[in-house]
């Protein structure tokens, strides 16, 4: 098997089928963080986690060496997350038009930086931090940086801090967020249960622009645990159950094993995405933590800003209980 070579090629993933730094790859530069048992591999586009392990249990979905993340995956989200409808918002009475990157539906997607290359800050064999600077542009007229730093932590849990910093002279709107996929090794996602105590959802339309929230229900209320065969789910749920600051999602696999993603209160908002189009696989499961919802350019829903000078940051993070019942 090559290096870089994932599940869309064998039914059973290892650690040796993770990317590598020995060659070029669409991605740019890999960058490996090893403790222990404990494999993690991030990219110079987006900042993005490509892969991330415990022992020979793959721990996230990856993709080829020649591709783009599909769906996105495992990219960091900067200076909004989600959508912005039509690309439209205003800015002190004034029009602020952005490029729309979601054709098919008409929005401004997942920020300005998802085709953006990090320069490397900060290296050791635990821990990794790049940076990107968001440049003045039409619809967004604002200098910033956003600072990523993937680390490995003693228990050999993955850790993440996005930092925006504001280098403008005005204030500026953001929305921060990533875009992981969690999986179980060779558990087919369909079978696991995913987990998520959020009491809100947003009630999204056709184009998946937010219109209003009602408490959760049906396919919408993970709160119990749902098996992901049985979920229908791409959207944003709030109302989180924090403890001690940290709010936890989770997918169990029927031998008790378990992967989940943490976000601390500066995220507020996850959103949830059920995918059954992911290459290679049946089904894939998104958690995305977000510090709001998708339009907040236009609802003002969570929408933070930024002042001059100022930074602001978020931690979030992957940890598995790979002990099992």
């Amino acid at each position: 098997m090559t290096p870089g070579a994932t599940s869309e090629t064998s039914d059973s993933p290892t650690a040796s089928d993770a990317p590598t730094a020995r060659q070029r790859y669409a991605t740019g530069r890999q960058y490996e963080l090893r403790r222990g048992d404990a494999l993690a591999v991030v990219t110079e586009l987006a900042a993005g986690l490509r892969w991330y392990s415990r022992g020979d249990v793959q721990l996230t979905e990856s993709y080829g060496d020649s591709d783009i993340p599909p769906g996105a995956t495992g990219i960091t989200l900067a200076p909004w997350a989600n959508r912005i409808e039509d690309g439209l918002w205003h800015l002190d009475g004034k029009k602020q038009q952005l490029d729309i990157t979601e054709v098919s539906k008409n929005n401004a997607s997942h920020g300005l930086l998802r085709n953006a290359s990090y320069s490397l800050v900060d290296e050791s064999e635990f821990a990794v931090t790049l940076e990107a600077t968001v440049f003045p542009q039409h619809g967004y007229p604002f200098l910033l940086r956003h600072r990523v730093e993937y680390s490995l932590a003693e228990d050999l849990g993955l850790e993440v801090r996005q930092t925006l910093v504001n280098d403008a002279e005005a204030e500026a709107p953001f929305v921060l967020g990533a875009h992981p996929y969690l999986r179980l090794g060779d558990v087919p996602s369909e079978d696991l249960t995913l987990t998520v105590d959020a009491a809100t959802r947003l009630v999204a339309d056709e184009r998946l622009i937010p219109r209003s929230s009602e408490p959760v229900s049906a396919d919408s209320d993970l709160r119990q645990g749902r098996t992901v065969g049985d979920v229908d789910l791409d959207a944003a749920l709030t109302g989180l159950a924090f403890d001690g600051g940290i709010a936890s999602h989770t997918l169990t696999a029927p031998d008790g094993r378990s992967v989940s993603l943490w976000q601390d209160e500066t995220c507020p908002f996850v959103h949830v995405f059920v995918s059954r189009i992911y290459p290679g696989r049946s089904a894939a499961v998104a958690v995305e933590p977000m510090t709001g919802p998708a339009n907040a350019f236009n609802s003002g829903d969570s929408l933070r800003w930024l002042t001059p000078g100022d930074s602001f940051t978020i931690t979030w993070g992957i940890r598995a209980d790979l002990a099992g019942a």
